[in-house]
């Protein structure tokens, strides 16, 4: 053990907690469930016995940091602190690419693990990853569909539809454009879902194809 970690303030387990997952989630993206609790360790510049001070085993670390990835709340604060000044489309644009970061950030990990098609038969999935069709009215559905209302905000009036139902179709384009088995390797730019969000893909200025009638 180095010196300088001798020296390091004594940390309440919350808090040694949140050092553990923070270092080991960089880890699992990278390599893996491969990843040591030494190399863990080493990452948050803790002894090694420190970790089973917080947790039980590796296992309950993976879990721990699959959660936390599942944790909506640091999207909803980015969100929010999207610049309202902003044009329309420039907004949509800033949320579109906050959304499509957590589905990479998300699917990357589990990817990395070995969960892109559900977690292990060993082992329970954290609370938050289950498949499921959710509830659109559920708590974590309203707090985001809120959150793309208030980036949308007055520009409102200017849709066909709600601002909530923007905030349905905006989730489903951007998951299905970003979730690598999805998109067959080829996802979409954040600027070219908010261009098929709001426009489509009909050119309504270009003349229609010529009507053929086969012969009788």
């Amino acid at each position: 053990m180095s010196p300088d970690r001798r020296r390091a303030p004594r940390m309440a387990p919350d808090e040694r907690r949140a050092a553990i997952v923070a270092a080991a989630g960089p880890l699992f993206r990278r390599h893996g469930a491969a990843v040591t609790t030494r190399q863990i360790a080493e990452a948050a510049d803790i002894a090694e016995g420190t970790i089973f001070r917080v947790f039980p085993d590796k296992e309950s670390v993976i879990q721990a940091v699959v959660a936390e990835a599942f944790d909506q709340s640091p999207t909803l604060r980015e969100l929010a602190a999207i610049n309202r000044a902003l044009p329309f489309r420039d907004r949509l644009t800033a949320a579109v690419t906050v959304l499509q970061k957590r589905v990479s950030d998300v699917f990357g990990l589990l990817g990395a693990l070995g969960w892109m098609r559900g977690a292990p038969p060993e082992r329970k999935p954290p609370n938050g990853y289950r498949h499921r069709q959710p509830d659109y009215d559920d708590e974590a559905e309203r707090d985001f569909r809120d959150a793309v209302v208030g980036v949308v905000g007055p520009d409102e009036c200017r849709l066909r539809v709600p601002a909530a139902e923007l905030a349905h179709v905006m989730k489903m384009l951007v998951f299905s454009a970003t979730h690598p088995l999805i998109c067959a390797g080829r996802p979409m730019s954040a600027e070219q879902i908010v261009t098929l969000l709001l426009d489509g893909l009909l050119d309504e200025s270009a003349p229609a194809a010529p009507t053929t009638t086969e012969d009788p």
